[in-house]
């Protein structure tokens, strides 16, 4: 119960909360996190795989093929799904911080994965398999605890970026298996 203005001028008890209030009021922080830039870089990802998927043959591009996919799905599909279930699913808004580690390690680290592997420096992967690890585990901490949302959608997204974080190992072997 409120006390609240009346239209006569005087004060009254509220007993029904004002739905008006309600409908306008700003939703919790954890939603009003944005994965803004998750979906952005994801899509440019997406867009320059298919432009090295469009190039490939012409270009004669011995890993174009690999490259385009690896962009695509990714660096791209998998940094939107996680930067948009991240959003959605962690109890608070993560810390800006974290948030740019993430960015900044994701991004990298793809693009060390990508270039390595093209220039056959498997030291390059390495590397940036590392800092793929580094914003898997920041990934998995942020949405720790019960989290906001269906407990299934959290379980699954933590096991999506547990499967990510282990096939890490096996790209970089093959990565230096193919280097020689």
């Amino acid at each position: 119960m409120a006390i609240v203005p009346s239209p006569s001028g005087g004060v009254e008890a509220e007993t029904q909360p004002d739905r008006r209030r309600a409908m306008t009021s700003s939703p919790s922080p954890a939603r009003t996190s944005s994965p803004g830039l998750f979906k952005v870089i994801g899509a440019a990802w997406i867009v320059s795989g298919g432009l090295v998927a469009a190039v490939t043959s012409p270009l004669r591009l011995e890993h174009g093929s690999w490259a385009a996919a690896y962009s695509v799905l990714v660096a791209g599909v998998a940094q939107y799904a996680f930067g948009s279930a991240q959003s959605a699913l962690a109890a608070g808004r993560p810390p800006t911080g974290t948030v740019a580690t993430e960015l900044a390690a994701w991004n990298l680290g793809s693009a060390a994965v990508i270039g390595g592997t093209m220039v056959g420096m498997p030291l390059i992967v390495d590397g940036g398999g590392l800092l793929l690890v580094v914003a898997l585990a920041l990934m998995i901490r942020t949405v720790r605890g019960r989290g906001t949302g269906p407990v299934w959608a959290i379980w699954t997204y933590r096991i999506l970026l547990v499967v990510v974080l282990v096939s890490i190992p096996i790209g970089l072997t093959l990565a230096h298996l193919r280097a020689g």
